[in-house]
């Protein structure tokens, strides 16, 4: 049971952004306790990866377990050539999970973070902060609580305004007949479709994400982007098999399994709550990418530093709060964020052509705008260029799609445009 006086901050959750946003409250000098359903000890399952750049200015290179120079996309016959390669030009990286886990861990263990193995059953509110009681009857008194339980959180209030679209992914880890890549190659997306018949063609496009692990190891991963409701791992496992058999490449040692479900597109929290949120209850999953971690990385110090003045101002409750939201959720990260979700709608209801050749302009981009799109590192007004400069690149056939008002696009717009 916390003291009289209570923590700074209690965090909730044991995952990535949980141990990321802690680790940064104790860095601040703040007293700071994580709460975790399970040991934040016990070793994640799925992979986490990142581009080199924005590892790099990070300084969190040493975390990589790999790194690859050779990074391409194949987008298939009639785009970019016969086979539609495309080579990206930039270094991508894998981070070593239990390095990543450790940085953190290290982190929380030196500044003497107190970690409660329990499970929060009630939240309550006050003028001075919040109180979480455990399932032991323990009361747990912080003057902020930061609820980064992943994407079904624990107490986060997230507003509902439609389907929410799942990127899912059934990937192996193993040793294969014959390379299913080529030596020391990382391939982002590999949309060719010609294992498929035409009438799978007409149904959820996928993609294949793989990479060379060295060693006669390699990682191959078929995924769709998002989709709603989310493609199940059945389909997903038997489209990996026959991209494989149609190369003639046989999975011959399985060392790892992989499933990965998440949210693409949820509505952002309701930041008016005094509970504040990070990571996946946050929703800071990146729209277009479904990438993560680098935004954890690059926006868990901003919160903390935020929330580390307002304590230090003598800050509680509400007000607190609303400190940590608007450094999380500022208006140009929410209009970004509405942008985002706007662009998805359209690809959702693509078909595999369509989707094609919409990639195949996409990374036709100059180098810089296609990366600060998929990192969210643009402002703004430049993220509307590039999304303009994409329409009048790409083809008729993708630029009708984009035209066409199929989904809750509109009301996004309405939404965004509120900001």
């Amino acid at each position: 049971m916390s003291g009289p006086a209570g923590l700074d901050a209690l965090v909730l959750g044991g995952g990535p952004a949980a141990l990321c946003i802690t680790a940064e409250l104790g860095a601040q000098g703040l007293d700071v306790a994580l709460m975790s359903l399970r040991d934040p000890r016990a070793p994640w399952q799925n992979t986490f990866g990142i581009w080199g750049e924005e590892v790099d200015q990070l300084g969190l290179q040493h975390l990589l377990g790999h790194r690859w120079s050779n990074t391409v996309s194949w987008f298939g016959s009639g785009c970019l050539g016969d086979e539609g390669r495309l080579g990206h030009g930039r270094d991508y990286g894998l981070f070593d999970k239990a390095a990543l886990q450790q940085h953190w861990l290290d982190a929380i263990a030196r500044d003497g973070v107190l970690c409660i193995e329990s499970q929060a059953k009630s939240l309550s509110h006050d003028s001075n902060g919040s109180t979480i009681t455990t399932s032991d009857g323990a009361a747990h008194h912080a003057r902020i609580v930061i609820d980064a339980t992943g994407h079904e959180p624990v107490f986060l209030q997230r507003p509902n305004d439609g389907l929410v679209a799942g990127q899912a992914a059934y990937g192996v880890v193993g040793r294969f007949s014959q390379a299913p890549v080529e030596p020391g190659q990382f391939v982002l997306m590999d949309y060719r479709c010609d294992h498929l018949s035409e009438q799978q063609r007409q149904g959820p496009p996928t993609f294949l994400y793989a990479m060379d692990l060295g060693g006669g190891r390699f990682f191959v991963e078929e995924t769709s982007l998002a989709l709603a409701p989310a493609l199940s791992y059945g389909e997903l496992e038997r489209r990996l098999h026959q991209r494989l058999n149609h190369r003639g490449i046989a999975i011959e040692a399985v060392e790892h399994v992989e499933y990965c479900l998440f949210p693409m597109n949820p509505a952002l929290p309701d930041l008016s709550q005094q509970l504040l949120g990070f990571g996946g209850s946050a929703s800071m999953v990146h729209p277009a990418s479904g990438y993560m971690v680098g935004s954890l990385l690059r926006r868990g110090p901003g919160l903390a530093a935020a929330l580390a003045e307002a304590i230090n101002d003598g800050q509680r409750g509400r007000d607190l709060a609303q400190a940590g939201w608007g450094n999380l959720w500022p208006a140009e990260l929410r209009r970004r964020h509405g942008l985002y979700r706007f662009g998805l709608e359209k690809l959702m209801r693509f078909d595999e052509a369509q989707l094609r050749a919409f990639f195949a302009a996409f990374f036709s981009l100059p180098n810089e705008r296609w990366f600060g799109f998929l990192a969210n590192t643009l402002p703004t007004p430049t993220l509307l260029q590039t999304m303009l400069q994409l329409f009048g690149g790409a083809s008729n056939p993708v630029r009708w799609g984009l035209m066409q008002p199929k989904g809750r696009e509109l009301s996004l717009m309405g939404k965004m445009l509120q900001w």
